[in-house]
């Protein structure tokens, strides 16, 4: 969210990015781009909140990352494929994250509807959401929604409890 001023990474998914990277990755940059900001936005958030036994986007159980990288390592077999979708983000100029999300196809409306419940799990800089992480989809989506609690230049780190209601 270069836009919401969360993680200073100064349009990295973007063409500068893409010109930075293109180089070294040239079939991979656009996934090597949104590692570069994964690793920023994971020590954000760990700056903001860290609590043993909560999990969130960008600290997830070791389960979770092993089946993440999985994923990953099939992405990048097809990367050419992705494109479309590495362009769609890179044209990214709101900050508007549940309807991003939902342009992406990565949260439905009922997903965002959801969000006006977080509301009352606001802490100063986490969201406590209020089930415990399973990691389905939906918690996955929940977490990524979650930051839209969060305001410009001061984000919220949503966070699910980790085998707990």
């Amino acid at each position: 969210m270069d836009l919401a001023r969360w993680w200073n990474t100064k349009g990295q998914l973007g063409s500068l990015g893409e010109a930075a990277l293109r180089r070294g990755f040239p079939r991979t940059h656009h996934f090597a781009q949104a590692r570069s900001v994964f690793a920023v936005a994971s020590a954000r958030c760990s700056e903001l909140f860290s609590s043993s036994g909560s999990v969130s986007l960008f600290q997830l159980p070791e389960g979770v990352e092993e089946e993440f990288d999985a994923k990953w390592e099939g992405w990048l077999d097809t990367a050419n494929a992705w494109g479309p979708f590495f362009q769609s983000v890179a044209a990214i100029a709101s900050h508007d994250l549940p309807a991003i999300l939902q342009s992406l196809g990565l949260a439905s409306a009922n997903d965002v509807a959801g969000l006006v419940q977080l509301k009352r799990y606001l802490k100063p800089r986490a969201v406590a959401l209020p089930n415990a992480f399973s990691g389905s989809k939906a918690d996955m989506t929940s977490l990524a929604l979650g930051f839209a609690c969060g305001e410009i230049g001061a984000p919220r780190v949503p966070y699910m409890h980790w085998g707990r209601s």
